[in-house]
Protein backbone atom coordinates (compact mmCIF):
# COMPACT_ATOMS: atom_id res chain seq x y z
CA UNK A 1 0.00 0.00 0.00
CA UNK A 2 1.21 3.44 -0.68
CA UNK A 3 1.90 5.71 2.40
CA UNK A 4 2.38 9.48 2.97
CA UNK A 5 5.52 10.63 4.40
CA UNK A 6 6.50 13.81 5.48
CA UNK A 7 9.05 16.76 4.27
CA UNK A 8 11.51 16.21 7.34
CA UNK A 9 10.98 12.10 7.18
CA UNK A 10 12.29 12.20 3.37
CA UNK A 11 15.11 14.81 4.56
CA UNK A 12 16.32 12.40 6.94
CA UNK A 13 16.49 9.42 5.09
CA UNK A 14 17.50 11.11 1.45
CA UNK A 15 20.80 9.41 1.62
CA UNK A 16 19.89 6.24 3.36
CA UNK A 17 21.07 2.61 1.61
CA UNK A 18 18.03 1.11 -0.33
CA UNK A 19 15.83 4.24 -0.64
CA UNK A 20 15.36 5.78 -4.26
CA UNK A 21 13.81 9.19 -5.06
CA UNK A 22 11.25 9.24 -7.61
CA UNK A 23 10.24 12.43 -10.07
CA UNK A 24 7.26 11.10 -12.20
CA UNK A 25 7.55 15.14 -14.44
CA UNK A 26 8.88 15.55 -17.61
CA UNK A 27 12.62 16.05 -18.14
CA UNK A 28 12.08 20.34 -18.29
CA UNK A 29 10.13 20.07 -15.09
CA UNK A 30 13.22 17.38 -13.88
CA UNK A 31 16.19 19.87 -14.83
CA UNK A 32 14.61 22.97 -13.27
CA UNK A 33 15.06 21.40 -9.89
CA UNK A 34 14.79 18.21 -7.82
CA UNK A 35 15.34 16.40 -4.84
CA UNK A 36 18.60 14.89 -4.43
CA UNK A 37 19.69 11.71 -5.98
CA UNK A 38 16.10 11.81 -7.40
CA UNK A 39 15.64 9.73 -10.48
CA UNK A 40 13.93 10.56 -13.26
CA UNK A 41 11.00 8.75 -14.24
CA UNK A 42 8.51 10.27 -16.72
CA UNK A 43 5.15 8.65 -16.03
CA UNK A 44 4.42 9.19 -19.69
CA UNK A 45 6.40 6.00 -20.24
CA UNK A 46 4.55 4.21 -18.60
CA UNK A 47 1.79 4.51 -21.86
CA UNK A 48 2.06 3.72 -25.21
CA UNK A 49 1.03 6.42 -27.62
CA UNK A 50 -2.73 6.65 -27.13
CA UNK A 51 -2.63 6.72 -23.74
CA UNK A 52 -2.90 3.00 -23.12
CA UNK A 53 -1.33 1.54 -19.95
CA UNK A 54 1.75 -0.67 -20.98
CA UNK A 55 1.73 -4.54 -20.27
CA UNK A 56 3.37 -5.52 -17.31
CA UNK A 57 6.30 -6.98 -18.79
CA UNK A 58 7.01 -3.59 -20.66
CA UNK A 59 6.28 -1.72 -17.34
CA UNK A 60 8.86 -3.77 -15.87
CA UNK A 61 11.44 -3.01 -18.20
CA UNK A 62 10.70 0.38 -18.12
CA UNK A 63 10.92 0.69 -14.45
CA UNK A 64 14.41 -1.56 -14.30
CA UNK A 65 16.11 1.02 -16.77
CA UNK A 66 14.93 3.23 -14.49
CA UNK A 67 17.25 1.37 -11.62
CA UNK A 68 14.18 0.19 -9.81
CA UNK A 69 13.50 -3.50 -8.39
CA UNK A 70 11.10 -5.03 -5.86
CA UNK A 71 13.19 -4.66 -2.75
CA UNK A 72 13.79 -0.90 -2.60
CA UNK A 73 12.44 1.73 -0.29
CA UNK A 74 10.77 4.03 -2.94
CA UNK A 75 9.90 7.70 -2.47
CA UNK A 76 7.60 9.24 -4.79
CA UNK A 77 7.38 13.26 -5.07
CA UNK A 78 5.34 15.83 -7.26
CA UNK A 79 4.39 19.16 -8.18
CA UNK A 80 0.84 20.56 -8.26
CA UNK A 81 -1.47 18.82 -9.16
CA UNK A 82 -0.49 15.32 -8.29
CA UNK A 83 -1.63 13.26 -11.09
CA UNK A 84 2.29 12.23 -12.46
CA UNK A 85 3.23 11.41 -8.42
CA UNK A 86 -0.25 9.93 -8.02
CA UNK A 87 -0.37 7.14 -10.83
CA UNK A 88 3.80 6.23 -10.79
CA UNK A 89 2.77 5.22 -6.91
CA UNK A 90 -0.30 2.89 -8.38
CA UNK A 91 2.00 1.37 -10.81
CA UNK A 92 4.40 0.31 -8.76
CA UNK A 93 1.92 -0.78 -6.04
CA UNK A 94 0.46 -2.87 -8.74
CA UNK A 95 3.76 -4.64 -9.49
CA UNK A 96 4.24 -5.45 -6.51
CA UNK A 97 6.70 -3.11 -4.69
CA UNK A 98 5.80 -3.31 -1.31
CA UNK A 99 7.20 -0.15 0.22
CA UNK A 100 6.16 3.14 -1.69
CA UNK A 101 6.01 6.48 -0.44
CA UNK A 102 4.52 9.55 -1.31
CA UNK A 103 5.89 12.57 0.06
CA UNK A 104 3.13 14.62 1.86
CA UNK A 105 3.63 17.80 0.39
CA UNK A 106 4.74 19.53 -2.78
CA UNK A 107 8.10 19.89 -4.52
CA UNK A 108 7.04 23.33 -4.90
CA UNK A 109 6.42 23.63 -1.02
CA UNK A 110 9.81 22.19 -0.43
CA UNK A 111 11.44 24.92 -2.50
CA UNK A 112 9.57 27.38 -0.92
CA UNK A 113 10.59 26.23 2.54
CA UNK A 114 14.76 26.60 1.37
CA UNK A 115 15.18 23.10 0.96
CA UNK A 116 18.01 21.71 -0.97
CA UNK A 117 16.95 21.54 -4.58
CA UNK A 118 19.71 20.11 -7.35
CA UNK A 119 19.62 20.94 -10.98
CA UNK A 120 22.13 17.70 -12.18
CA UNK A 121 20.50 14.63 -13.69
CA UNK A 122 21.15 11.61 -12.15
CA UNK A 123 21.91 8.71 -14.01
CA UNK A 124 20.56 5.54 -13.12
CA UNK A 125 22.29 1.84 -12.80
CA UNK A 126 19.75 -0.64 -14.10
CA UNK A 127 18.12 -3.37 -12.08
CA UNK A 128 16.18 -6.58 -12.85
CA UNK A 129 12.73 -5.57 -12.17
CA UNK A 130 10.31 -8.77 -11.25
CA UNK A 131 6.76 -8.02 -11.13
CA UNK A 132 4.60 -8.88 -8.91
CA UNK A 133 1.30 -7.80 -10.32
CA UNK A 134 -1.61 -7.27 -7.45
CA UNK A 135 -4.67 -7.56 -9.73
CA UNK A 136 -6.72 -6.44 -6.37
CA UNK A 137 -6.40 -2.88 -7.33
CA UNK A 138 -6.98 -2.69 -10.94
CA UNK A 139 -10.26 -2.76 -12.89
CA UNK A 140 -11.24 -3.58 -16.17
CA UNK A 141 -14.30 -2.97 -18.50
CA UNK A 142 -15.52 -6.06 -19.00
CA UNK A 143 -15.55 -5.97 -14.89
CA UNK A 144 -17.22 -2.70 -14.56
CA UNK A 145 -19.73 -3.96 -17.03
CA UNK A 146 -20.10 -7.74 -14.70
CA UNK A 147 -20.20 -6.25 -11.40
CA UNK A 148 -23.16 -4.21 -11.07
CA UNK A 149 -22.64 -3.61 -7.14
CA UNK A 150 -19.58 -1.38 -8.02
CA UNK A 151 -19.70 2.22 -6.94
CA UNK A 152 -17.91 4.47 -9.88
CA UNK A 153 -16.38 8.10 -8.90
CA UNK A 154 -15.82 9.71 -11.93
CA UNK A 155 -12.69 12.05 -11.25
CA UNK A 156 -12.89 14.11 -14.21
CA UNK A 157 -14.03 18.09 -14.20
CA UNK A 158 -18.17 18.59 -13.72
CA UNK A 159 -18.57 20.06 -17.36
CA UNK A 160 -16.70 16.89 -18.34
CA UNK A 161 -18.69 14.82 -16.78
CA UNK A 162 -22.09 16.56 -17.78
CA UNK A 163 -21.47 16.53 -21.24
CA UNK A 164 -20.71 19.79 -21.64
CA UNK A 165 -17.13 19.64 -22.58
CA UNK A 166 -16.33 16.58 -24.87
CA UNK A 167 -13.26 15.02 -25.07
CA UNK A 168 -14.03 11.63 -26.77
CA UNK A 169 -16.50 12.14 -29.16
CA UNK A 170 -19.25 11.04 -26.64
CA UNK A 171 -20.22 13.54 -24.02
CA UNK A 172 -21.43 12.17 -20.61
CA UNK A 173 -20.31 9.72 -18.13
CA UNK A 174 -20.33 5.75 -17.27
CA UNK A 175 -23.26 5.09 -16.15
CA UNK A 176 -24.38 5.51 -12.27
CA UNK A 177 -21.03 7.36 -11.74
CA UNK A 178 -20.46 10.09 -9.42
CA UNK A 179 -18.76 12.88 -9.30
CA UNK A 180 -15.57 14.35 -7.11
CA UNK A 181 -13.17 16.24 -9.43
CA UNK A 182 -10.15 15.09 -8.54
CA UNK A 183 -8.91 18.75 -7.79
CA UNK A 184 -11.29 19.08 -4.86
CA UNK A 185 -9.40 15.99 -2.98
CA UNK A 186 -6.03 18.09 -3.23
CA UNK A 187 -4.70 20.96 -0.72
CA UNK A 188 -4.34 24.77 -1.53
CA UNK A 189 -1.48 25.25 0.69
CA UNK A 190 1.34 23.04 -0.52
CA UNK A 191 0.61 19.95 0.82
CA UNK A 192 -0.51 17.00 -0.93
CA UNK A 193 -3.91 15.65 -0.22
CA UNK A 194 -6.90 18.02 1.36
CA UNK A 195 -7.68 17.80 4.58
CA UNK A 196 -9.08 14.75 5.92
CA UNK A 197 -12.28 16.55 7.23
CA UNK A 198 -12.67 18.11 3.63
CA UNK A 199 -12.45 14.56 2.30
CA UNK A 200 -14.50 12.92 4.48
CA UNK A 201 -17.00 16.04 3.47
CA UNK A 202 -17.11 15.44 -0.31
CA UNK A 203 -16.97 11.84 0.20
CA UNK A 204 -20.25 12.06 2.88
CA UNK A 205 -21.71 14.74 0.04
CA UNK A 206 -21.68 11.95 -3.30
CA UNK A 207 -23.43 8.87 -1.09
CA UNK A 208 -20.18 6.63 -1.03
CA UNK A 209 -20.11 4.47 2.38
CA UNK A 210 -17.48 2.61 3.69
CA UNK A 211 -18.68 -0.87 2.69
CA UNK A 212 -18.69 0.06 -1.34
CA UNK A 213 -16.10 -1.10 -3.80
CA UNK A 214 -15.11 1.87 -5.47
CA UNK A 215 -13.48 2.48 -8.71
CA UNK A 216 -11.88 5.69 -9.90
CA UNK A 217 -11.84 6.47 -13.42
CA UNK A 218 -11.24 9.90 -15.51
CA UNK A 219 -10.36 10.22 -18.79
CA UNK A 220 -7.24 7.84 -19.27
CA UNK A 221 -6.73 7.39 -15.51
CA UNK A 222 -4.28 9.95 -14.79
CA UNK A 223 -6.76 12.26 -12.33
CA UNK A 224 -8.50 8.64 -11.28
CA UNK A 225 -5.45 7.98 -9.91
CA UNK A 226 -5.37 11.03 -7.66
CA UNK A 227 -8.77 9.85 -6.09
CA UNK A 228 -7.49 6.01 -5.76
CA UNK A 229 -4.67 7.73 -3.12
CA UNK A 230 -6.85 9.92 -1.72
CA UNK A 231 -9.81 7.00 -0.79
CA UNK A 232 -7.01 4.21 -0.11
CA UNK A 233 -5.81 6.95 2.66
CA UNK A 234 -8.92 7.34 4.08
CA UNK A 235 -9.06 3.13 4.36
CA UNK A 236 -11.55 2.65 0.92
CA UNK A 237 -11.81 -0.58 -0.97
CA UNK A 238 -10.70 0.81 -4.44
CA UNK A 239 -9.38 0.01 -7.98
CA UNK A 240 -8.31 1.98 -10.60
CA UNK A 241 -10.07 1.68 -13.89
CA UNK A 242 -7.03 2.74 -15.91
CA UNK A 243 -8.73 2.28 -19.33
CA UNK A 244 -11.17 4.86 -17.93
CA UNK A 245 -13.60 6.83 -19.98
CA UNK A 246 -11.70 7.26 -23.03
CA UNK A 247 -11.71 3.02 -23.28
CA UNK A 248 -15.14 2.87 -22.53
CA UNK A 249 -16.55 5.71 -25.04
CA UNK A 250 -14.27 3.92 -27.87
CA UNK A 251 -16.06 0.52 -26.79
CA UNK A 252 -19.60 1.86 -27.70
CA UNK A 253 -20.92 1.46 -24.80
CA UNK A 254 -23.86 3.95 -22.95
CA UNK A 255 -22.98 6.73 -21.38
CA UNK A 256 -25.46 9.30 -19.37
CA UNK A 257 -25.42 12.88 -19.57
Amino acid sequence: MVTFVDADWVEKNIDSSGVVLLDPRRPMKYLQGHLKNAIDVPIHGAFDKDMRLRPEKDLARWLGAAGLDNELILIVYDSYDGQNGSMLAWVLEYLGCARVHLMSVFFDRWREEGREVFYRPVTPQPREFKPKTDPAIRTTLEEIREKADLKLIDLRTWEEYTGEVNSEGKPGHIPSAVNIPWKDLLSDDGNFLASREKLERLISGSGIKNSDTIVAYCRVGLRAAVGYIAFRELGFDIRLYDGSFAEWARSGLPVEI
